[in-house]
């Protein structure tokens, strides 16, 4: 199993990065986490085929983490002429945002493709939930309200755990879905500056020792982190990367 970076950077294409999704692949799970505005690009230009994709994790509802979504469904109908189901899965008010995401993107477009079942399952944050070959556990971060309720993930997949902070200002959840995870993906949008509505490196360090994930990297990162990775000591993302699990 592997997780590759589709699109690491942020949303406004710092160093020339495609917004957030993430491709994780195993035995069984086909899935990506989030899916922003460039996703389909990206999935074409690594050559990941789409139609095997059996699920889309959204964390919130701002552009770089879901506004791929109308170009993915409209893709999967009218191109690759997709039979096979998919499930996106978000926060709750995710009927609401998708119809509106569609409309906006695709006016005329019915929100339910003819060609395959598409079904929306909203997640609260709280206790693992079953999704298919995933366990998924829902954490609230600190991000934006408007664009959520904005969670992050901690995903339990073929006997590995992945989490993800989402875009997230420091806030104490993140210690329980890191903690020893396998691979923790996580926000760091500047390096020492405090930004409101992410979170720092820093700030991100002094907390490290708590989390104790087996390999962090670092993703989601502007001109401020771009242009310092020299001094950063922590792996960090870039589209096309690959992380076996």
């Amino acid at each position: 199993m592997h997780l590759q970076f589709v699109g690491s950077g942020d949303a406004f294409g710092s160093g020339g990065r495609l917004n957030t999704c993430f491709h994780v692949v195993g035995a069984e799970a086909n899935f990506l986490i989030d899916c922003g505005a460039s996703s389909l690009v990206g999935l074409n230009r690594l050559g990941i085929d789409a139609n095997a994709i059996d699920r889309i994790l959204v964390t919130h509802f701002h552009a770089d983490h879901f506004g791929g979504v109308p170009f993915f469904i409209v893709h999967a109908e009218l191109v690759a002429k997709r039979t096979r189901p998919l499930e996106i899965v978000g926060p709750v008010s995710l009927p609401a945002r998708y119809a509106q995401a569609m409309d906006t993107a695709f006016p005329s477009f019915p929100h339910a493709p003819a060609r395959f079942p598409l079904k929306l399952t909203e997640i609260e944050p709280g206790a693992p939930r079953e999704i298919g070959p995933l366990r998924v556990t829902a954490f609230p971060v600190v991000h934006a309200e408007a664009a959520g309720p904005c969670l992050g993930y901690r995903i339990e997949v073929e006997g590995r755990v992945i989490a993800y902070s989402g875009d997230t200002e420091w806030t104490e959840s993140l210690v329980a879905l890191g903690r020893e995870a396998d691979l923790f993906v996580c926000e760091a949008y500047t390096r020492e500056k405090p930004v409101k509505s992410h979170t720092d490196l820093a700030t991100l360090v002094r907390h490290l020792d708590r989390i104790r994930p087996k390999r962090l990297v670092l993703t989601h990162m502007s001109a401020d982190m771009l242009a310092n990775l020299d001094l950063v000591p922590y792996a960090t993302a870039a589209d096309g990367m690959i992380v076996a699990l």
